[in-house]
């Protein structure tokens, strides 16, 4: 009897050997996919399918199941679906993650588990900071990060005297303080709105009595949207430089188009960067959804790529956590953004760049990059990570 027990035993591990290799790995996807955040998510869920797809359902040569999961901006609801993935549905990896209070609220049960995270937008501070986790990598950016590139290049363009403009929210609150890191002018007013807020008179008629040098806005999605016509309606786009940050990118272009020519914007990625990568992944994205890839798309993008190079190092085995988990940091994949790395609390060091919201060769507006004002610059939080 006790022969046979060892029988099965030894043929359960073998067989286990065998499963890691090559059964089914599973990734669960979690972002804001209703509600006003939904196409940030859309766009981060259609990035990563498309490396998924051009690689025929397989990662690190491996077929993965992917299970979309929507969080819809709740913190609260966003802990329960990482809980569920990891205890129901047994995933290694979690990939995702579009507002950053979500992120917060999905850290804990994250850290107590036995996954790896790949973020692929939400950064905030702590995370990148004080608590940092080796389990958690990001393919964005800590969310102060555009602000610091607005910053820098209000300061290259001498503009003395700038407006602020964000939402009312802590989030709001980090945009300016990411701004303040570089910029040495005076920021002559702050304007708070409200989330979702859709008139925008009273912040046009300071701006107007205020006559900065420039406009510093960060406003996404719809209010972004709303803003950047009423601005233009006005006449005052022609007049001020709008400096902006999450506002125009694929999302809100298409609603925008010429309106919002001529506003700048402070990104990580564009889709007219020179990485053969990058090109190939914005042809892809436009033939397969008939639209220019957003960033959030292109950070997805990169975030398959990285765990399809992590599972290719760990031969297709979710079995040897460690060599996922240091394969993960090496980063060692073909990323939309040239010489991508990563610090020790997961997040890239990288170029921050200025684009200008200007007609491309079929007449659509689009973004050009005309400026790098940050190069190979690492997060401010980065040496609080222990």
């Amino acid at each position: 009897m006790i022969h046979r027990i060892r029988s099965v035993l030894v043929t359960c591990a073998l067989g286990a050997t065998v499963l890691a290799a090559s059964a089914q790995v599973k990734i669960g996807f979690i972002g804001t996919l209703s509600g006003p955040g939904a196409a940030l998510g859309q766009e981060q869920y259609d990035g990563f399918m498309l490396a998924v797809e051009q690689r025929q359902g397989m990662l690190g040569g491996v077929p993965v199941t992917v299970i979309k999961e929507d969080d819809q901006h709740n913190p609260d609801l966003g802990a329960q679906l990482a809980q569920r993935l990891i205890e129901k549905d047994k995933v290694s990896f979690i990939t995702g993650v579009t507002f950053s209070d979500v992120m917060m609220a999905m850290a804990k049960p994250m850290v107590r588990s036995r996954i790896l995270f790949v973020g692929s937008n939400a950064g905030p501070a702590p995370i990148a900071g004080k608590q940092c986790n080796i389990k958690f990598v990001f393919t964005a950016y800590q969310d102060e990060y555009q602000a610091q590139i607005v910053g820098r290049y209000a300061v290259d363009k001498r503009y003395r005297k700038t407006l602020f403009l964000a939402p009312d929210s802590p989030w709001g609150k980090d945009q300016l303080r990411g701004f303040k890191r570089y910029y040495s002018g005076e920021v002559v007013s702050e304007i708070y709105v409200q989330p979702h807020q859709t008139d925008y008179g009273a912040a046009l008629a300071q701006i107007e009595r205020v006559a900065p040098d420039a406009v510093v806005a960060f406003l996404p999605g719809d209010m972004g949207v709303n803003f950047i016509q009423q601005m233009n309606r006005s006449g005052l786009l022609n007049k001020v430089p709008l400096l902006t940050g999450g506002t125009v990118d694929g999302t809100t272009l298409p609603l925008l188009k010429d309106a919002a020519l001529n506003v700048l914007a402070g990104a990580v990625w564009g889709p007219d960067l020179p990485s053969p990568t990058s090109k190939a992944f914005v042809d892809a994205f436009e033939k397969k959804h008939g639209r220019i890839p957003s960033q959030y798309a292109a950070q997805s993008f990169d975030a398959a790529l990285l765990i399809d190079s992590a599972l290719k190092e760990a031969k297709g085995s979710v079995a040897d956590f460690d060599t996922l988990r240091n394969a993960l940091h090496d980063a060692r994949f073909p990323s939309v953004r040239s010489g991508f790395r990563l610090l020790r609390n997961g997040f890239p060091i990288q170029d921050g760049h200025v684009f200008v919201v200007a007609k491309d060769a079929k007449g659509r507006a689009s973004l050009k990059r005309i400026a790098t004002p940050l190069l190979g610059q690492p997060d401010w939080y980065w040496d609080e990570c222990r």
